[in-house]
């Protein structure tokens, strides 16, 4: 009897070993995606005058690599605002599933500067752990710093994807400075989220693994998902906010929108919800109508800001 106790406590804590080491294994890679490169050109959408910039995060130590684009400089008629574009998880500056440069042409052509640039470990910025929205606050506010001091009379708006759409919301939901906000397919809270869907990126069985996961996500980032919140800035947010969410979305359901659209307090805020659509998807279904809405959108934003 002794020696069968004694061989299932042995089994148990090598099995309890190895889920263990699963689990560190797969929480360090969720941290340190692969980084893509940056394969395509502004000027194959058209824009000519490309401004390559670098500027720093707000955590100093992490310089940030991006583009600038002049709507001026590219014969339009500068309308006084400049938007920063938000990337997504394990994405770059490209989101090139859009793409976002494509995006970013329409916006130029409509008079808008636009700034697009890598979050840390991602593209050409620095390498650093991915935090899937939690120090990428400091590189959003970082670009948010380079685009004031660029042009100090400019109006600022966001414009992000997935991650980079929770990173704008709890960002300009409280900064000042940012008078409308666009986020594509963002998530309501990163540890709800998690807890959630995190099967469906790790392919993994909930049980134990996802307690086990979101345990040592603290251990490895230093901080906690729990504190990854965008409904909190949204509640507090004095300024329009347009969700856009595809109701085939399976990555982050759509849901997520649904319940931010409900916590906002601008009454010019909206949600557009896109029949079909997956993940950042929409502008590839429905780029005209897509273009469109954004740029009406932010116009009104813009009027307001004034």
């Amino acid at each position: 009897m002794n020696t069968f106790f004694v061989l299932i406590s042995g089994l148990f804590t090598l099995l309890l070993i190895a889920a263990v080491a699963v689990s560190f294994h797969v929480t360090w890679r969720l941290t340190h995606p692969v980084r893509k490169p940056i394969h395509m050109e502004p000027r194959d959408y058209g824009i000519e005058q490309v401004e390559p910039v670098a500027f720093s995060s707000r955590e100093t130590k992490i310089s940030l690599a991006g583009w600038y684009l002049s709507a001026e400089k590219n014969g339009r008629v500068s309308n006084g605002k400049t938007l920063v574009f938000a990337h997504g998880y394990s994405q770059n500056r490209l989101e090139p599933h859009l793409p976002a440069l494509s995006l970013a042409a329409r916006l130029v052509q409509a008079g808008f500067d636009v700034l697009m640039f890598d979050f840390r470990n991602a593209g050409e910025s620095s390498k650093a752990l991915t935090t899937i929205g939690l120090r990428e606050q400091q590189d959003l506010l970082g670009a948010i710093d380079f685009a004031a001091a660029k042009n100090p009379e400019h109006t600022l708006g966001l414009v992000g994807f997935s991650m980079g759409a929770a990173t704008s919301l709890m960002v300009g939901g409280v900064d000042e400075r940012i008078t409308a906000i666009v986020a594509d397919s963002p998530f309501y809270s990163l540890r709800e989220y998690l807890a959630e869907n995190l099967p469906q990126w790790t392919g993994l069985p909930r049980f134990p693994f996802n307690w086990l996961i979101l345990t040592l996500c603290p251990v490895l980032l230093g901080a906690n998902p729990r504190d990854v919140n965008p409904y909190q800035a949204v509640q507090q947010a004095n300024k329009p906010i347009l969700f856009i969410h595809g109701t085939g979305d399976t990555t982050i359901p759509l849901v997520n929108s649904e319940r931010l659209f409900e916590l906002t307090q601008d009454e010019d805020s909206e949600i557009w919800i896109v029949p079909r659509a997956g993940h950042v998807r929409s502008y590839a279904l429905v780029p005209e109508e897509y273009g469109k809405r954004v740029i009406a959108f932010l116009e009104k934003g813009r009027e307001k800001g004034k």
